[in-house]
């Protein structure tokens, strides 16, 4: 979880010791922070932090070059497709450059008077909590000014128009004027600034995309198409059902759960060893999940581990966990009394129940011992490697988190052995 977003006197301090001062003139007077942070059109000759490394120092100045491009305040021959995925590879092979273009992004959509270059701004500030975080360091700098155009359009619609007031009256004798764009293009700002929120949160955690593949152009695409369409993995349940019920209307179970469950079977997974403890190709996963993203299973899966590591993905990633956190304390009281395990799930919401029976169910194959002999993974095995993905500790205290780690364990255990389960063929 993040912290709570900082004030806007602690972002200003925050940004008077972090901040590479610019200058300007002859005299190379100091820019002050307020116009350091605003948009500028112009390029910029030293990165916006402060650093000794020669090699971000330089590229901090061609990325500035590359955010005015996408933004549209700088020509160029790429489409934006390819000038984010410039951007977004550069900050996903070196760190140092990640803080740099949050900043960046930070001041180009400060005081921006076109509503279009504002609004791509914020768009390729979501595509890119899409692939990497922000440092600890700057991450609650980040929040807050996120946090505070959770509800701001009303405002920005208004500052727009003052800044272009202002603009035409300096400008009223001169030819040379920015092509000015007030109306509303598109989202709206707090759109893009709650999905970055929420966005946020989750690569805090996760830490972005991981693997040794370099970005793609389909993943570009598929991070800017989730804004507006959100993805499968990282969803509530609810959300995820109400996106399916065009396409699947008769499904009581999320496809994308029945669909990667059959997969693992099908590719033979209750003979594999390892299964489910082998983590499969994190490039290839990743493939997948891009994939199934777009409701489609590649024919040419081969290996069970990959749709198994994302099945967990998906369950780990899932908004609210399977067991609503509002039974955590239940799920950890009960974990050695099966009765009371299963009275539990009884009183989860009805597509929660539905969704941990199936993958109880799902389970409870693997748990036979005409497989486990093959997969080497008994039940107390399943139950280590899926409880984390179904039930989420909320302590921040390593003791607490160590002792309730094998409650949860000894919790899942006791519904592999104990919960009915049949039900579940008569839905699918």
């Amino acid at each position: 979880t993040l912290r709570k977003p900082i004030s806007q006197s602690s972002m200003a301090d925050w940004a008077s010791k972090n901040l590479n001062m610019h200058t300007q003139g002859i005299f190379r007077r100091r820019i002050s922070i307020s116009n350091m942070l605003s948009w500028n059109g112009g390029s910029i000759k030293k990165p916006m932090l402060i650093t000794s490394n020669r090699t971000i120092k330089k590229e901090a100045c061609e990325m500035f070059k590359l955010v005015q491009s996408y933004m549209g305040d700088r020509q160029t021959r790429l489409d934006r497709n390819h000038v984010a995925l410039v951007t977004v590879t550069k900050c996903w092979s070196m760190q140092g450059l990640r803080d740099e273009l949050y900043i960046q992004l930070i001041r180009q959509t400060t005081d921006n008077m076109c509503y279009r270059s504002l609004a791509w701004g914020w768009e390729l500030m979501a595509i890119s909590l899409a692939f990497f975080s922000p440092s600890p360091k700057f991450q609650s700098y980040l929040e807050g000014y996120i946090y505070r155009h959770l509800d701001s359009d009303e405002n920005i619609a208004q500052r727009i128009k003052e800044l272009v007031d202002l603009k035409n009256k300096k400008n009223s004798k001169s030819r040379k004027k920015r092509k000015q764009n007030t109306e509303d293009e598109g989202l709206p700002i707090s759109t893009y600034a709650k999905y970055c929120y929420r966005k946020l949160q989750k690569v805090a955690v996760t830490g972005g995309k991981k693997g040794l593949r370099k970005p793609t152009v389909e993943e570009i695409t598929h991070a800017r198409n989730a804004i507006l369409t959100p993805s499968l993995f990282g969803s509530s349940l609810e959300e995820i059902m109400l996106r399916q019920q065009d396409m699947y209307p008769g499904n009581k179970l999320p496809w994308v759960q029945t669909q990667l469950s059959q997969q693992v079977l099908a590719l033979g997974g209750e003979q594999t060893e390892g299964i489910f403890r082998i983590p499969g190709d994190i490039d290839e996963v990743n493939a997948l999940k891009l994939q199934v993203d777009q409701w489609r299973i590649p024919s040419s899966l081969s290996d069970p581990n990959i749709p198994a590591s994302l099945l967990k993905l998906w369950y780990r990633e899932l908004e609210e966990p399977v067991i609503p956190q509002q039974f955590y304390k239940e799920c950890i009281s009960n974990y050695e009394n099966p009765d009371a395990a299963v009275a539990v799930v009884q009183l989860l919401p009805e597509l929660n129940r539905l969704v941990l029976c199936y993958l109880i169910h799902f389970l409870q194959i693997f748990a036979q011992p005409s497989n486990v002999g093959r997969t080497k993974m008994d039940v107390n095995n399943l139950a280590m490697v899926m409880a984390p993905n179904c039930l989420r500790c909320q302590s921040d205290d390593p003791r607490v988190i160590f002792e309730n780690t094998r409650k949860e364990m000894s919790f899942l255990r006791m519904l592999i052995v104990h919960l009915d389960t049949s039900f579940i063929k008569g839905l699918l």
